[in-house]
């Protein structure tokens, strides 16, 4: 290697010419850059960004201020008709607000009606959702998964009265028998024991399972939807280490989508404590009382308030339906505050 030129005690390249300019890093111009012209750009993402930020946050607090308004107009309305209730309201099976200077209303029995085709429901619909979801997204080849979902999916898209008249007059025969053997040798159970109907399949047991189609379209939506975004890292290290595909389901893909299937869970579980006409069209109301079997008839709380629309010709009667409207109001909220502290067990325990 020789030096450089004269009187600069630097050295030369190995070929004894002067070493070049030394290549600029990736990234790092060669020239300083001219300074800025203006602050234009800059302005226009700030303002846009408080744009978004004043969005955001006024769609979050106009839907907490929207539920705060439903909340206090049930309040306001159900005060009046709940200080001149003859009967008490929690506890009491009769509902007679037809007369408003005799008022006996109790939502007991709506309550349990209402609490029972809803679990029933949830019961059939959960496992055959999540087998549904893990089918489609760990099973299926895509050729079949992609047009049996769009089927799925179908089911939410039929009107409620559709259910109602198929649950009725189509599902309603074809169970009778099944039930009738429920009856005969699980009597002893009060779920099973004869109920308080004289029409045919006119019970919670048809409307539970009525309720568990209409609600498993959401259920196995968002399941699929979750299962479907475990990280393919995951699940192909499983099977690198030589685990089966029920191994794989096991240890990947349920822990990463068991949240989110609770989610789904719960959604269901809030579109049967609401639903109307088609439990209007299955039940059959009955003045006995409920005793807890799924062969009872009853009514729940919204097919209560529609059923019984045409009483509502006064401020006070129409109040003591919308007492009752307050309570399902509280117990959707208490559901999913149930579903937050499940789910934030469950990615605790992840």
């Amino acid at each position: 290697m020789t030096d450089g030129p004269a009187g600069t005690g630097e050295p030369g390249d190995r070929w004894g010419g002067s070493v070049s300019a030394p290549v600029p890093e990736a990234g790092i111009p060669t020239e300083p850059r001219p300074p800025d012209e203006g602050t234009s750009g800059a302005t226009f993402v700030q303002r846009g960004d408080r744009i978004f930020r004043f969005l955001a946050t006024g769609s979050g607090a106009f839907v907490v201020a929207l539920i705060g308004a439903i909340g206090l107009f049930l309040l306001i309305q159900a005060v009046p008709p709940l200080l001149q209730n003859n009967a008490d309201f929690l506890t009491s099976r009769q509902f007679e607000a037809g007369d408003p200077n005799n008022l006996h209303f109790g939502i007991l029995d709506l309550l349990l009606v209402t609490v029972e085709v809803s679990l029933f429901a949830l019961v059939l619909a959960m496992p055959i959702g999540l087998g549904i979801a893990l089918f489609l997204t760990q099973y299926a080849p895509a050729r079949v998964a992609r047009p049996f979902g769009y089927l799925v999916d179908l089911l939410a898209a039929v009107p409620s009265i559709i259910f109602g008249l198929w649950g009725l007059f189509v599902l309603a025969p074809v169970i009778q028998p099944f039930a009738l053997w429920l009856q005969d040798n699980l009597g002893w159970f009060f779920l099973f024991s004869p109920g308080n109907v004289q029409i045919a399949g006119a019970t919670v047991f048809t409307a539970g399972i009525v309720l568990a189609v209409m609600i498993l379209p959401i259920i196995t939506a968002i399941s699929r939807e979750v299962f479907a975004r475990t990280p393919r890292a995951h699940i192909e290290a499983a099977l690198a280490l030589g685990a089966t595909k029920w191994e794989v389901v096991r240890m990947t893909v349920w822990p990463f989508g068991r949240a989110g299937y609770v989610s789904a869970s719960m959604l269901g579980l809030g579109r049967a404590l609401g639903e109307t006409i088609a439990l209007m069209i299955i039940l059959a109301a009955t003045p006995a009382i409920f005793t807890g079997s799924l062969f009872d008839g009853g009514a729940t709380f919204a097919s209560k308030i529609a059923l019984s629309f045409a009483e509502l010709n006064n401020n006070l009667s129409a109040g003591a339906f919308i007492a009752a409207g307050l309570v399902l109001f509280v117990l959707t909220f208490l559901v999913n505050a149930a579903a937050r502290w499940v789910i934030a067990r469950s990615g605790a325990k992840a």
